[in-house]
């Protein structure tokens, strides 16, 4: 059984014996034992003797005593009042000691100290009794101490805490405050509760969650929590995570996505005000899994597609993996398909297919049977709020409604889309493909169930075109659309689509862009109605793409001669920087060298001048401690000679009984400093400078008279 599962099984004993319902006291109070159960039961149940006493079945619990019984009772030994409460007249011991027990806390208001208080409770600070471990024991031994079978799972909170690329899991009353869940992590993490800042919590409870009194369960929480853990330490900021939230708009995430059941990896860098929303429908470019089957795990809670990157939680460098569960989708599909009960589209009717048939693609009728559509005919709500939402929900309905295959439809604004195909290089440039989609046309169903599957055609799209869906259904959502087309092309191109006729629609829209006619701004190069065959739908996407590469052929040929240009001039200004640095390189090289020379000159000097130093320093002690040379008429002296390594000499009188430390300051004094000259005497030829210095003359044999020879050391 783990730590956490241990502490939980105590917290529970110990408020089913003290009758305690605040979590966040008997928190406080295990805590101040180190979770010893009978330690905290000691700390908390008054000691006075006559409680105690009270414990006896054939006494009333909650009778009062006067003092003198009160006296009287404190007599009765615990052993006595436990070995009565276990007799034939304590059939309910517990439901008696806990009656006790509230009694006992009325009167020693509740019998509680504050957190980390030392003494003994009780009314006086004389002597306590504390009590006994037949009592304690007693008293454990009769709680049943399986949490399995005290019914807290229910009030329980998992909170899985992401650290260090780490997930500790934690079990949590749900009564408990946000400090007691801090003192958790604390006891997995070693992150003091200073500098714990998790992120992760609710948004719109994330103020609350970072007061540390705020009980969980006021914060909205699922059953399993996902929360991130950030030592302050180490990122420096504060611990408030909407002020964070705003900051951490700007940074870029770096999400690493495992993509199942592939087990392919991808690293995605987002901005944090990037909503969940967005990144779900990149992650559909990259691994053609549609949202509605995208299965996401490493959110905290509380997230929505609403949500961003910043606002959610997550770490700048995070895990996250992602599922395509449409497989389970389809088998529920199939599920229902097989099912006895058939819906039918009571919007449909016999005249829509039979109308159908006027145009030349009518075989397509008869040779599949036409799919049941849903009773929603619209692929946008009604007054949507904005062209990107709108543009989601008519992805998502379309393949929602007419199934795999489908064109891949481009998610966003229309400038957007725009942007993406007609503002770039000639060389880069494609055609945007602007698909109307109206519900209450009869063209719908064979246009979309047969030629927008076609292979060709998606392939078509796919290669040469950015293709753009918006649904013409609801009047709100049209005219907004069409506001949108007169600010992103112009008026012709509102105009165009304003005019398209209900029996011709769907239609598809070809824009593109070429300074070659003339076109500085996007134009409308074809209108494609619904009525045609796929046959000619492949004809009329082929002509448009290749009368629009033709155009673009000739603004190309002067893109690709600028690029050459400016590769020339770019390659010049190449030529002249790397000169222009070689040059300033070696000027640089030159003046590095001179101040190297004058830093070496610098040196040299001031070593040689400490050095000559420090020999003046030597000399001028060594003179300082020469004896005063005798008189030549003096008794006991003897003369040295010195000869000096270039010939000429050095004498000096001594008296016998100076040392021969003395005849080596005399030399030292005079500039032959002893670890640089050797002291050698003449017969026989004797190294004196490896001699104790502490004998004298006359023990050395050097009276009346002796010469000795300066020798340089190598």
């Amino acid at each position: 059984m783990s730590d956490n599962q241990d502490k939980e099984e105590t917290l529970a004993s110990f408020q089913n014996i003290t009758n305690i319902e605040d979590v966040g006291e008997a928190f406080s109070h295990l805590e101040a034992a180190n979770w010893d159960l009978v330690e905290a039961l000691s700390r908390v149940i008054p000691q006075d003797d006559a409680p105690l006493a009270n414990l006896n079945p054939n006494t009333n619990p909650i009778h009062h005593h006067p003092p003198e019984a009160i006296a009287h009772d404190a007599q009765v030994s615990p052993q006595a009042a436990v070995g009565a409460g276990t007799g034939a007249g304590a059939a309910h011991p517990n439901a008696n000691l806990n009656t006790n027990l509230n009694a006992q806390q009325a009167a020693n208001t509740n019998g509680f100290r504050p957190f980390n208080y030392d003494e003994m409770p009780g009314p006086s600070q004389g002597a306590r009794m504390f009590p006994t471990s037949q009592l304690l024991a007693q008293l454990t031994s009769s709680i049943n101490l399986d949490p399995s079978r005290q019914n807290n799972n229910q009030n329980i909170l998992v909170f899985n805490i992401h650290f260090n690329q780490q997930i500790y899991q934690i079990r949590i009353q749900s009564l408990a405050t946000v400090e007691q869940l801090k003192r958790k992590i604390f006891d997995v993490t070693n992150v003091p509760q200073c500098r714990q800042a998790l992120r992760g919590w609710p948004p719109s409870r994330a103020s609350e969650a970072q007061l540390s009194e705020t009980q969980l369960c006021n914060l909205g929480l699922a059953p399993e929590n996902e929360l991130i853990l950030v030592d302050l330490t180490d990122d420096g900021f504060m611990d408030t995570e909407q002020d964070e939230s705003t900051q951490r708009l700007d940074k870029i995430f770096k999400l690493h996505i495992v993509v199942e059941p592939e087990g392919r990896r991808t690293t995605l860098s987002m901005e944090g005000k990037t909503t969940i929303e967005e990144l779900k429908t990149k992650v559909y470019y990259i691994t053609n899994t549609p949202v509605r089957h995208q299965e996401w795990s490493g959110w905290p809670s509380g997230c929505d597609n609403e949500t961003t990157l910043a606002q959610s939680g997550i770490e700048q460098n995070h895990e996250f993996v992602v599922r395509n569960i449409a497989d389970r989708v389809q088998n529920n599909s199939n599920a229902l398909n097989s099912s006895d009960v058939v819906n039918l589209d009571s919007e449909s009717s016999a005249d829509e297919f039979e109308d159908a048939t006027d145009f030349n693609n009518s075989e397509y009728i008869f040779t599949d049977s036409p799919p049941v559509q849903p009773l929603n005919r619209h692929l946008i709500s009604n007054n949507t709020n904005d062209e990107t939402s709108g543009s989601a929900q008519f992805v998502e309905n379309y393949r929602a409604r007419f199934g795999e295959p489908h064109a891949d439809f481009f998610i966003g604004s229309l400038e957007d889309a725009l942007r993406l195909a007609c503002h770039k290089p000639a060389k880069e440039r494609k055609l945007l493909a602007i698909y109307l989609h109206h519900g209450e046309s009869i063209l719908t169903n064979v246009f979309c169930d047969h030629l927008m599957k076609d292979e060709g055609i998606i392939l078509t799209f796919r290669e040469n075109f950015v293709l753009y869906g918006w649904d013409m259904t609801y009047e709100s959502n049209k005219d907004m659309f069409l506001s949108s087309l007169t600010a992103c092309i112009n008026s012709n191109a509102s105009l165009t689509a304003r005019n398209i006729k209900l029996d011709k629609l769907p239609a598809i829209m070809l824009v593109g862009k070429s300074r070659m006619m003339g076109r500085q701004t996007c134009e409308v190069l074809s209108v494609i109605h619904g009525n045609i065959g796929l046959a000619d739908l492949q004809s009329r996407l082929f002509d448009t793409t290749v009368m629009y590469e033709e155009q673009l052929q000739g603004e190309i040929r002067e893109e690709n001669e600028r690029a050459a240009r400016d590769l020339v001039k770019a390659e010049q200004d190449m030529a002249y920087e790397e000169t222009l640095q070689a040059d300033m390189a070696k000027e640089a090289a030159k003046r590095q060298k001179e101040l190297a020379q004058a830093a070496e000159r610098k040196r040299i000097e001031s070593e040689r001048a400490e050095e000559d130093a420090r020999r003046e320093s030597i000399r001028l002690v060594a003179k300082q401690s020469l004896p005063q040379e005798p008189a030549e008429h003096e008794a006991n002296i003897s003369k040295i000679r010195v000869r000096k390594p270039t010939g000429d000499h050095l004498e000096r009188r001594f008296y016998t009984r100076d040392t021969l430390q003395d005849l080596l300051n005399f030399v030292a004094a005079n500039g032959f400093l002893i670890d640089e000259y050797k002291v050698f005497s003449g017969w026989p030829r004797r190294d004196l400078t490896a001699i104790e210095a502490s004998q004298t003359l006359e023990s050395l044999k050097l009276y009346p008279q002796e010469t000795v020879i300066l020798e340089e050391r190598f």
